[in-house]
């Protein structure tokens, strides 16, 4: 409806020229603000010489006159110069079986309703978590993971085709401690077979022993500094074999923490494996001029951009993490024919890629620097004295889940009669929601307070409502089914090729949609039409926060739609179904969005 909206407001302002750019919102009043708003008249009156709020009276008489009939309730100007418009519920009604049919031909196998094709053709990678091996996995790679995880469900969402990649730290000086630690920690190193959380629990004590000798003591450093020449070098049987055995160990525990959070990589890239060619990058660019010795060392000299200068060889002849970076981003555009690349990290290195990024236009192919794009996020932070770490430094992603369970297990208890097996589930799926939920309803370069409180609510703006609100509508749908009711209404429509479908038969619903129109349907109508351009911004500007707002306004249409109107009870057949279409299809688009922030979804809670 927006884009019709739009075409009349362009036509009124004279075809949409160079000088009328319309953009229509969604306001978050429609009883005073209209269902929709444009600025239009505001963005170009004075360039025409006219006042905002004359234009816009002209505006809003032009379009009532060329709307089709009944199509508004009203058009009007609001100083300073807006135009509001109220769509009639036959407008909405119409707008409703274009959103049911399209939602049906996604669970058919089509595209889904909301997504759209602006990137179709183009290849994106998103390269995002990036952890090291032989540390533990904390909540800073649960953040770029979160947020990694959701660009590339925004990309798929406007066609595009998706590499997931992460780029792991497997050498390098945190290595050389964990590694030297793994020897002298004093404690028996696990067998084979133990589980994967006590092997990184030695890892974890390992590397902490390590980097609290590197620090304190000088003979220890140095044993360390000739530890890491000799993990490059691979000359050492039982070096190699310490290496090997922690690699494995840290590769298949991030494995496990993965599967937790509902990522699938595409493309693993080692630091290990950008070495050798990072060096050679590097030699390449000095016999250009591009990088200066200095004091033994190989670096690049950012002052002469405005920048920084930064070591690139460091005076051991070993390539620093910014060589191997030359490498990996080389490597990406040869495997793959890529529109763009994406990189999420913390916004500690933003300086330091704009190093990078200017080092890379100069030795790299011309398209891989000019088609990288960096994309920092903020930090995750806890409120003082909610939690300690098991190593009393750093806040592992498992930490922060188990608290996250605990404190849920007795709301979840309290709101379910699941048996023990559904309420693990339950609880493991909502702590996951609710901590990727608190992340990306906020901005990605801000930092984030985990609030424990409003994280977990069901009752606010928390991942925990949004799966209450989906698990009652799913509860409509089943219990319909279960008495005989829901023939009419597929029960399982699939999102994003998810669904397993049990019926498609739709008899009664396209008559009953002319017998919807109570403020609760009218108002869940109108937050399902804002969903592909909900989707289409959030893809623009790379904004989950977007996706995220939107589902919190479809709960809560959803939530008042459940409580307060009659479904199952409902006597007149046709209506019935088509109120159950509705239930069906605003679970649907709920669940297509929580997709979309990588979050699961419940059929009962």
């Amino acid at each position: 409806m927006n884009a019709k909206i739009a075409a009349l407001v362009a036509a009124a302002l004279g075809g949409g020229g160079a000088d009328a750019p319309v953009e229509v919102s969604v306001p978050d009043e429609p009883e005073v603000q209209g269902h929709f708003s444009t600025n239009a008249a505001m963005r170009v009156a004075k360039g025409r010489g006219m006042a905002p709020m004359a234009l816009a009276e002209e505006i809003a008489e032009k379009v009532r006159a060329a709307a089709p009939a009944g199509f508004f309730e009203k058009v009007e100007a609001a100083a300073p110069g807006f135009v509001n418009f109220w769509a009639s519920m036959d407008a909405w009604r119409a707008e409703y079986a274009a959103i049911a049919e399209a939602v049906r031909r996604g669970a058919a196998g089509g595209r889904m309703y909301g997504t759209n094709t602006a990137m179709e053709g183009r290849t994106v990678m998103v390269e995002f978590t990036d952890p090291n091996p032989f540390k533990l996995f904390h909540i800073g790679h649960l953040m770029s993971n979160t947020i990694g995880e959701s660009f590339s469900r925004l990309y798929a969402a406007t066609g595009a085709k998706v590499v997931c990649a992460n780029y792991q730290g497997d050498v390098g000086l945190h290595v050389a401690k964990a590694v030297w630690g793994m020897e002298r920690i004093g404690k028996v190193m696990p067998e084979a077979n133990d589980g994967i959380g006590l092997k990184m629990a030695f890892l974890g004590e390992a590397y902490a022993y390590g980097a609290r000798a590197y620090e304190d003591d000088l003979q220890s450093r140095g044993e360390i500094d000739v530890l890491n020449e000799r993990i490059y070098a691979k000359d050492d049987a039982n070096v190699n074999r310490l290496y090997a055995t922690g690699r494995a160990w840290s590769l298949e525990y991030f494995e496990t923490v993965y599967a937790r959070l509902g990522t699938k990589f595409d493309r693993y890239y080692f630091e290990s494996e950008m070495a050798a060619p990072g060096l050679d990058a590097v030699e390449e660019g000095l016999e250009k001029g591009i990088f200066a010795k200095s004091e033994g060392a190989i670096v690049f000299p950012g002052e002469e951009y405005g920048l920084h200068t930064r070591v690139f060889v460091n005076s051991r002849g070993l390539p620093t993490y910014e060589a191997k970076e030359l490498a990996l981003n080389r490597k990406k555009f040869e495997e793959y024919p890529l529109d763009l690349s994406v990189v999420v990290t913390g916004n500690e290195i933003v300086e330091y890629f704009k190093v990078l990024l200017r080092a890379m236009a100069q030795v790299l192919p011309p398209e891989v620097a000019a088609r990288t794009r960096h994309m920092p996020h903020g930090m995750l932070r806890l409120p003082t004295g909610k939690m300690s770490s098991r190593t009393g430094d750093v806040v592992t992603a498992e930490d922060l889940f188990d608290q996250v369970k605990e404190r849920l297990a007795e709301k979840v208890s309290a709101r379910s009669a699941l048996d023990d097996g559904e309420r693990a589930m339950a609880t493991e799926t909502i702590a996951v929601g609710a901590i990727k939920y608190s992340i990306l309803k906020q901005n990605p370069g801000q930092d984030i307070v985990f609030d424990f409180e409003k994280s977990l609510s069901f009752e606010g703006d928390a991942g925990p409502y949004l799966h209450y609100a989906y698990a009652r509508l799913r509860s409509i749908l089943r219990k319909a089914d279960e008495a005989g009711l829901g023939k009419d209404v597929s029960m399982e429509r699939g999102s994003m090729g998810t669904g397993t479908g049990n019926g498609t038969g739709t008899e009664g619903r396209a008559d009953g949609v002319a017998l919807l129109g109570n403020d609760a349907e009218r108002a869940l109508i109108r937050r399902l039409a804002e969903f592909p351009d909900a989707v289409a911004r959030a893809a623009e500007r790379l904004a989950p926060s977007v996706i995220a707002a939107y589902c919190y306004r479809l709960a809560v249409a959803a939530n008042k739609f459940y409580e307060t109107t009659p479904v199952l009870k409902d006597e007149d057949a046709v209506r019935r179904a088509a109120r159950l279409g509705l239930a069906a299809d605003a679970a649907e688009v709920l669940r297509t969005g929580l997709g979309l922030l990588g979050m699961g979804v419940l059929e009962k809670i």
